[in-house]
């Protein structure tokens, strides 16, 4: 591992792979193939990142590095799958449950993950008004929750986080804030005592991070998130199940003891979003299942987060259960209550033979 202990994070990422040819460079690959996925979704890859695909291969080299499987388009899959910009009052912000919000503060990131949900805006500009966030927060008393997102949130400077974070403390009725941020995992020298020193400023402040394969847990990352925990900041993990990457009950039962191991919660296991560009990531929710299955009652109850999928058209998030499973039609579909009570239909298969036959 080369060590970045004495640069600068912003150092660091100005000498990202971005283009086909650095990555192609960098890693021995054919930049003409590496354009095709590049000109519809953009790609970065910063250096620590980079030496870690170098030293573990496969299963972090498929979550950064282009493919031309992600321009493979099926009917059902949108970019905007889960209907955000439609629950979007005012740009970046997203209501769609009654009593939180999601603000995207960012399109940037520290590695533009190939199985993002959110890839239709990444580096993308102007995508938040702050403004006009704040002023439907203080008109809206219900909110209580609010969740910064992005990109990552830590991609701004510690001045304008900080400017941010104070700005939201002021609205009486905001109680909790929350920061998801992959930092940890993909930029760790991002997470600084000063960083630390002004999140736990704003408490109560929860940190939910994204580790995906025991191999991204290094001693960096250790240190990052020892840094958040030792100040008294809670931290999560939202992992997401990606086919080729950590679709094995050894390496995710590998990955949930270390992030127990490090004061990191497991939060939840994602099923990959049914949007756009993250098609070869998918696997049937079937298949997803009977690996959930397998790692029950071999690590400790602590440590298996509930396995959720995303409701495409808006529905939200419900939780799976390997022993509870819904009927599927002859096309590869299932219905689902959202925490409304409304009905969806989710592709259980990842390549569904048509549309949903209750159409």
């Amino acid at each position: 591992m080369t060590s970045f202990s004495h640069t600068d994070w912003k150092t660091i990422l100005r000498n990202s792979a971005e283009t086909p040819e650095e990555i192609a460079s960098a890693l021995n690959l054919d930049a003409e193939a590496l354009e095709s996925v590049t000109s519809r979704y953009p790609a970065r890859i910063n250096p620590y990142y980079m030496d870690l695909i170098k030293k573990h291969g496969l299963p972090l080299f498929l979550q950064a590095v282009p493919r031309k499987e992600e321009l493979e388009d099926l009917p059902w899959l949108l970019p905007d799958g889960l209907c955000e910009e439609i629950q979007s009052p005012v740009p970046g912000l997203f209501h769609r449950y009654p009593d939180r919000v999601i603000l995207a503060v960012s399109s940037e990131c520290a590695l533009f993950c190939r199985h993002c949900m959110r890839k239709r805006d990444l580096g993308k500009k102007n995508i938040f008004d702050k403004k006009a966030a704040l002023a439907y927060l203080e008109k809206h008393p219900e909110i209580k929750d609010v969740i910064l997102s992005g990109g990552d949130p830590l991609m701004l400077s510690d001045a304008g986080l900080d400017d941010l974070l104070s700005a939201l403390r002021r609205i009486p009725h905001v109680e909790t804030l929350r920061i998801h941020t992959r930092m940890p995992c993909t930029l760790p020298y991002r997470i600084t005592p000063e960083l630390v020193k002004m999140l736990r400023s704003h408490a109560p402040l929860f940190v939910n991070t994204h580790f995906n394969h025991p191999s991204e847990i290094t001693e960096e990352s250790i240190k990052a998130c020892g840094l958040l925990v030792d100040a008294g900041i809670p931290v999560g993990c939202q992992s997401v199940l990606l086919k080729g990457v950590n679709d094995d009950k050894n390496i995710l039962t590998s990955l949930f003891r270390k992030l127990m191991s490090i004061r990191v919660r497991p939060y939840y296991l994602h099923h990959p979003d049914p949007v756009a560009g993250i098609l070869p990531f998918r696997m049937d929710v079937q298949k997803g299942l009977e690996i959930y299955r397998s790692i029950r009652g071999h690590v400790s109850g602590m440590a298996v987060p509930p396995y959720m999928i995303d409701l495409p058209g808006g529905g939200g998030k419900v939780g799976l259960h390997p022993d509870i499973f819904c009927a599927m039609d002859g096309n590869g579909w299932i219905r689902v209550a959202s925490f409304e009570g409304k009905i969806y239909d989710y592709p259980a298969l990842a390549r569904p033979t048509g549309p949903p036959l209750s159409r």
